[in-house]
């Protein structure tokens, strides 16, 4: 099979459509290979998938006929508009009745065919058809082998051999076919390419008593996203030779037309010696003496077919006959077909023009007003062969009024009917549901059952209408039961099963349910689970028909289940312990308490009473509650009280205040509140760093108070000094006996220190801060220094914003 490739993104299943060539001497093609009886019949159609791991396999068996979406029949009258993504006619412009899709836009990696199978006669050694095809791509850009695609296969089915010539495969790949285009309304991020509907000739010369078989293929991506699709549509006659090489006498030119399909023609005369012309219709004037031969070079599309020269003898023997078709009725101005399926080189006139959809095609569709003779003339499209035949349509009007007395919907017993009413005719024929109703053939009828009713009415011509339809409903009001079952429930697991038991005659029940949450549901019976506690109205509603209704109420309860909810703060040693229950009421039903306080004791208040503990530590307190209502599941809730013991006080140094200066002083910084007693000389004695300002020492006590209720009470010396001073002890012991361990500077006034330096007696710099914590630890880049004697240099900013600088020496002693 020859590659057709196209560089294209993959919309759908391709469209394909076929259709026959016509020459003077045309054959008969098979029965319905044309689709002109607007049935599959004599086409075998299938259904498949697509698959690639390195190669494209369509895989496809048979369906029994055609399959919604993948087979689908198109009638060019009255048309089936455009196609969406290609905007062509979906209907092929051949002249035909009937196309076909094959394929669809879902995508699925879905395959389909069509096949048909013939036999040319023994004794026709020139036999061409003629199809038409549209294609419409989704272009995914993946490997070729992984793209959608049309297969064309014609295969010699005696002989068992692909006809390469005439077999093609159309894939969105490579270069750009001729006549694709690119969509404009994709549909997606994805370009789709479309090919307008395009005239094939499939070349069967040398094949007379062989069986032929046409197999169309579609099939989508191989990633099951993308699809492609295709319109075809075979032409009504086959023929043996060209279009125009029999022409009339009285022709004034001559229209010679090549097969389809091919890039470029080359007409040569007999010995070619001489061009003729390099299009696909040869045109020659004045006419040719009858005998003459004439040839055409065919050049196809690279890949898309092979190399060909076809002859030709021109003959003046062409006759033609005008066909009208049969006479026929057109009932309440609906169109009927005249004429026949149009034939090559022909051309038709039909008068009067008035009531046809077309006058100028050889089977257009007719509905006069009254009663008309049309006359088709027919030629041949040199002019010549003029023919004329006619066909009377008969035009018949109907009263197909449809008159309803009553009402379409009541309720047996009630008192109302429906009659309905059509005029006086021929013959009138009722239906309901489609089916006739035996002995009902007046003008009036009374439906007694629910159906949906239409006459038949015929006038004495043989006009066939039917009415339009009236649905009746007629059914009994239903009795609405629910049975009796648990209609109380605990909120925690609730799960309500409302079981119906309505009745009802004559007609089908349907049901509404409210269940008073805002919940509703439409099933016979249902279940429901509700969301929170209380009692809930809930109402299902019966209906045989919009009128005959009935009801049934009832209330549901849903009691709450007890929630444990508590807290327990953090206490300190030997404090009293006092949880708080936060449970919430359940709707009046008393709750049971089961306390485990954390010390072995256990409690059925609501509010246990206070524990002591006596060791600092985590304990475990539970809540256990449930109701006599709903006494399971018991619901428990626990919680970590932690105990705790006051931190060790401590005495902090002695800080020194300028007479008349502030003072930042400090507590340590781990409970939730804090007390400096007595608040003399303090700016607040309620933070963490109050600011002292006096003129005479102080000692303070601060209580540090925890979240746990612990206290802790520190202590803080505060000297006065009448001027600022700095001091710096002559020696020091770093032992780690936690005395005299640090030499640090004593500082009196001093708010910012520029810097505290130690030099070795070397004169080198061994320690250097700007601050006067922690100090010097006697080592020098970790290693432990012996007893030696520092000199040290102080400078820094006093609280009376002067400059300090003052020097010693230290004795480290070991």
């Amino acid at each position: 099979m020859r590659s057709c490739r196209i560089k294209v993104q993959l919309l759908a299943a391709g469209i394909l459509i076929l259709t026959g060539s016509f020459s003077a001497h045309a054959q008969t093609c098979p029965q319905n290979i044309d689709f002109e009886t607007g049935t599959f019949d004599g086409w075998t159609c299938y259904t498949g998938n697509v698959t690639g791991n390195g190669a494209n396999v369509i895989t496809l068996t048979p369906s029994g006929g055609p399959v919604n979406e993948r087979h689908t029949m198109y009638t060019s009258f009255p048309g089936d508009g455009l196609d969406y993504y290609g905007g062509f006619p979906i209907n092929c412009p051949n002249g035909s009745g009937n196309s076909i899709r094959l394929g669809n836009n879902f995508g699925g990696g879905e395959a389909e065919g069509i096949s048909y199978e013939f036999t040319i006669p023994a004794n026709e050694n020139y036999y061409t058809l003629i199809y038409h095809y549209a294609v419409v791509f989704q272009d995914p850009d993946h490997q070729e082998y992984e793209q959608p695609r049309m297969e064309i296969e014609i295969t010699n089915a005696t002989d068992n051999k692909i006809i390469d010539c005439s077999s093609f495969t159309f894939i969105p790949f490579g270069s750009i076919l001729p006549g694709f285009f690119e969509s404009p309304n994709p549909g997606s991020e994805t370009p789709v390419w479309c090919k307008d509907w395009t005239a094939v000739s499939i070349n069967l010369d040398g094949h007379a008593g062989k069986k032929i078989k046409l197999f169309f293929k579609t099939a989508d991506c191989t990633f099951r996203r993308h699809f492609g699709y295709a319109y075809i549509d075979v032409n009504s006659e086959c023929s043996g030779t060209f279009t125009g090489a029999a022409f009339c006498p009285d022709d004034t030119v001559v229209n010679v037309v090549a097969p389809y399909g091919y890039q470029s023609y080359t007409w040569f005369n007999s010995t070619f010696t001489q061009v003729l012309g390099n299009q696909q219709v040869l045109t020659l004037s004045p006419l040719p003496t009858a005998g003459t031969n004439i040839a055409v070079q065919l050049v196809p599309y690279n890949g898309y077919g092979c190399l060909d020269t076809l002859y030709a003898r021109l003959l003046d023997t062409l006759t033609v006959t005008a066909n009208a078709g049969p006479d026929a009725i057109s009932c309440n101005y609906n169109p009927v077909p005249i004429g026949t399926p149009p034939r090559p080189g022909l051309v038709y006139n039909w008068s009067p023009a008035g009531g046809l959809n077309n006058p100028s095609i050889a089977n257009p569709h007719a509905a006069p007003d009254i009663t008309t003779s049309y006359i088709l003339t027919t030629n041949h499209d040199g002019g010549g062969c003029v023919d004329k035949d006619t066909v009377i349509i008969r035009a018949a009007v109907i009263d197909d009024s449809l008159q309803l007395t009553g009402k379409d919907v009541y309720c047996i017993g009630s008192g109302d009917s429906a009659v309905l009413n059509v005029q006086p005719t021929f013959s009138i024929q009722w239906y309901n549901n489609g089916v006739g109703i035996p002995g009902a053939t007046q003008t009036v009828y009374r439906p007694t059952v629910t159906g949906s009713y239409h006459a038949q009415l015929m006038n004495d011509i043989g006009c066939v209408i039917n009415t339009e339809t009236q649905p009746i409903d007629i059914s009994s009001v239903p009795v609405a039961a629910i049975a009796q079952g648990d209609r109380q429930q605990c909120l925690v697991g609730n799960r309500f099963n409302f079981t119906n038991a309505s009745t009802n005659a004559v007609g089908n029940m349907n049901y509404t349910w409210f269940l008073g949450d805002g919940g509703v549901g439409n099933t016979r019976d249902i279940t429901h689970t509700y969301g929170t506690a209380g009692t809930y109205p809930v109402k299902m509603i019966v209906s045989s028909n919009p009128i005959c209704v009935d009801s049934a109420m009832f209330d549901v309860t849903i009691f709450q289940n007890a929630f444990a909810a508590f807290t327990v703060k953090p206490t300190c040693i030997n404090l009293p312990v006092q949880p708080v229950n936060l449970t919430i009421d359940t709707m009046g039903s008393p709750i049971n308490y089961l306390w485990k306080l954390g010390n072995g004791q256990i409690s059925s208040d609501r509010i246990p009473p206070a524990q002591i503990f006596t060791s600092p530590g985590n304990y475990q307190v539970s809540l256990s509650v449930n109701t006599a209502q709903c006494p399971s599941p018991i619901n428990t809730l626990t919680r970590v009280l932690v105990i705790d013991r006051p931190k060790q006080a401590v005495n902090y140094e002695v800080e020194y205040a300028v007479v008349d200066f502030p003072l930042p002083l400090a507590a340590r910084q781990f409970g939730d509140s804090v007390l400096w007693n007595p608040a003399t000389f303090l700016n607040n004695n309620r933070t963490y760093t109050p600011v002292f300002n006096g003129f005479s020492d102080q000692v303070y006590t601060i209580a540090i108070k925890t979240a746990s209720g612990c206290v802790t009470v520190d202590t803080q010396v505060v000297k006065t000094v009448k001027e600022v001073g700095i001091y710096v002890p002559t020696g020091f012991t770093p032992n780690s006996d936690g005395r005299n361990d640090f030499l640090r500077p004593i500082l009196m006034g001093i708010k910012e220190i520029k810097y505290f330096r130690l030099f070795n007696r070397w004169g080198q710099l061994i320690f250097d801060s700007k601050t006067d914590r922690p100090g010097w630890n006697g080592l020098i880049s970790g290693a432990t220094q012996g007893t030696q004697v520092f000199v040290w240099l102080f400078e820094g900013i006093g609280v009376d914003n002067r400059l300090y600088r003052r020097k010693g020496t230290t004795t480290l002693i070991r």
